[in-house]
């Protein structure tokens, strides 16, 4: 309960500062090294040629100039809000003109955390949480998750990438694993059959290269799935084809 009094204070606060801004009138500038650390630490950019790099800093800095990332009792570093972003340009890249408008803030824990947000006791299993009602426009991270989802490039888990996937969904109003703004209509259908399926046969079997995590529900599966997407698109593609190719024509619609 004490964390939980203290994360509204926390992000009544930063809201508070947040809407006596105008959208239009917030810039950020990237901190200096930005690009070295991109470079470093976000695969997905260094893949980028000098052009859509160049793009990729634009739109990282547009997020960050609309979205706060704040530390609960952390200290925050310029790397940590660079792979906040990135995370969440690289799932809407092929999109110039999308933006999260469903998220003010990302707030990020020295660990896991309870569902109630605190930090000690039993029950801190949480590396990552959208918000809802009160916290509807707040994600929660842990922020050694934040790093480890980086630096472990490529091993199918990133927490970033998860939740923003949670948030994707949400834009169309319901969490369900059915993201409307990424599916034309025809592809809706075939989608949720998709999903179904999978579902059933990891929990028939028990296991799967697909985190079981994913068969919770509908919506954690497409989160999960996405993870697997962005991380190791070439095993996905051996593994799941028909999988593969709904999500390549979701998260980059005309590639082929």
């Amino acid at each position: 309960m004490v964390g939980l009094i203290i994360l509204i204070a926390v992000v009544f606060i930063g809201a508070f500062i947040y809407n006596r801004k105008s959208r239009k009138d917030i810039k950020y500038k990237l901190a200096p090294g930005s690009k070295k650390m991109l470079l470093d630490n976000v695969t997905f950019y260094k893949n980028l040629d000098e052009v859509n790099r160049l793009d990729f800093e634009n739109r990282v800095a547009d997020f960050l100039a609309h979205t706060t990332v704040r530390g609960v009792d952390v200290e925050i570093e310029d790397l940590d809000r660079l792979l906040v972003a990135s995370g969440a340009i690289m799932l809407i890249f092929s999109f110039p003109d999308w933006r999260y408008n469903n998220i003010s803030e990302v707030l990020l824990y020295k660990g896991t955390f309870s569902k109630d947000f605190e930090t000690e006791g039993a029950g801190r299993n949480i590396l990552g949480m959208v918000g809802d009602g009160a916290m509807h426009r707040v994600m929660l991270l842990s922020k050694p998750s934040l790093r480890s989802s980086f630096q472990s490039s490529g091993d199918g888990h990133n927490t970033v990438l998860h939740e923003f996937a949670h948030l994707i969904d949400k834009a169309d109003g319901v969490v369900d694993g059915v993201p409307e703004y990424l599916l034309s209509r025809p592809h809706l259908l075939p989608w949720i059959k998709e999903i179904r399926n999978d579902i059933d046969r990891m929990r028939s079997k028990g296991k799967s290269d697909i985190d079981l995590y994913g068969a919770t529900s509908d919506a954690e599966f497409f989160a999960v799935i996405s993870e697997y997407f962005f991380e190791k698109p070439d095993k996905l593609k051996i593994n799941h084809p028909e999988l593969f190719e709904m999500l390549e024509e979701m998260f980059h619609p005309g590639s082929k």
